[in-house]
Parts: structure tokens; C-alpha cells; sequence
């Protein structure tokens, strides 16, 4: 079998931990978060789970560059000689790295958010009444790029299904200059 399966399942498999992960705590970890009885408790209580998150979505990251790096090599000739493949490359590089920008800045947020818990909250995202402006700025800058995460881990699947459909025969012959 030509090609890099192991590059590919890896590239494939880490896009997706980002994307589901990201998913399920904005919906499933912050949700049950902000049930939590004692206010106090529910920002600590995401903070936490998103603590256990973070190790697997940095080795989910840098796996996903590694095949990135390994996959674009196996292809430097198809991204030199076929129309659109560079550009494509280029821009789903740098989707990928505004990705892990925000979901890094999202981290930095996110501890902030965890250094004021004792203010106590509605939710891991929403402010509760009487909450110091620097909480409710931190939660409301976390609201939105709860929501960005996926986002930007969705385009990198889709521009990688992208490259996929650029390597059918027809489309490599179509393409060649």
C-alpha cells in the first residue's frame, strides 16, 4: 500500500480529539459544571476537568503536527506540481496554528476564570450577579471561544478532507502543471 497510513490515522484520529473534546466540555463537562449546588463550585469543577484535559490535547496537537510534517513530506511532490495543493497546505497550516492559538489562549482564560471561582458563578461560562468585572470579562472571552475550538478543529477536518479529495486520480491528473 502506497502512502503514510500510520501518518494519515494519526493526523485524522488527533483532529478528532481536538474537535470532540473541545465539544463535550463546552456542552457535557461545563453543562454538568454549572448544575453543581454550591456556586463556588462550578468553575473549580470545570477548571479541574479541563486540567485533566489539557495534557491530552497538547500530545493530541503535537501528534497532529508530527503526521502534518511527516504527510506533507511523503507529498512534496504533489504539493510542488498539482494546481491548488500548496495553497491548501498553506492555508490549512495556518488554520491549524490560529486553532491552537485560541485553544491555548482559551487555557490562559480559563485559569483565570479558575483564580476567581471563589466569587462563585452561574456556570463555567456565565457571570453571576455581583461578580467582579475581571470575572465576568474572563468568562465571557471563554463563552465565545468555547464555541471557537471546535470551530477552527471542524475546518482543519474539512480542509484535510479537502486534501483527500485532491489526491483522486482524476483530480491529480486535472491538476498537474
Amino acid at each position: 500500500m502506497a502512502g503514510n497510513l500510520v501518518a494519515r490515522s494519526l493526523h485524522d484520529l488527533t483532529a478528532a480529539a481536538w474537535f470532540g473534546g473541545s465539544l463535550m466540555g463546552a456542552i457535557g463537562l461545563n453543562g454538568a459544571a454549572a448544575e453543581a449546588k454550591d456556586p463556588t463550585e462550578r468553575t473549580r469543577l470545570s477548571s479541574k476537568g479541563w486540567g485533566k484535559w489539557a495534557p491530552v490535547q497538547t500530545a493530541a496537537f503535537a501528534g497532529h503536527l508530527a503526521a502534518d510534517l511527516a504527510i506533507a513530506w511523503e507529498n512534496k511532490g504533489r504539493i510542488a506540481k498539482q494546481d491548488s495543493v500548496a495553497a491548501n497546505t498553506v492555508y490549512k497550516t495556518v488554520v491549524t496554528l490560529a486553532g491552537a492559538a485560541v485553544t491555548l489562549y482559551a487555557g490562559v482564560v480559563g485559569k483565570k476564570v479558575d483564580e476567581l471561582s471563589e466569587e462563585g458563578a452561574e456556570g463555567a461560562t456565565e457571570p453571576r450577579a455581583g461578580a467582579s468585572d475581571e470575572l465576568k470579562a474572563a468568562q465571557t472571552q471563554l463563552k465565545a471561544l468555547q464555541w471557537a475550538i471546535p470551530a477552527f478543529a471542524a475546518w482543519v477536518i474539512i480542509l484535510g478532507a479537502k486534501h483527500g479529495e485532491m489526491q483522486r486520480p482524476k483530480n491529480i491528473l486535472k491538476g498537474l502543471r
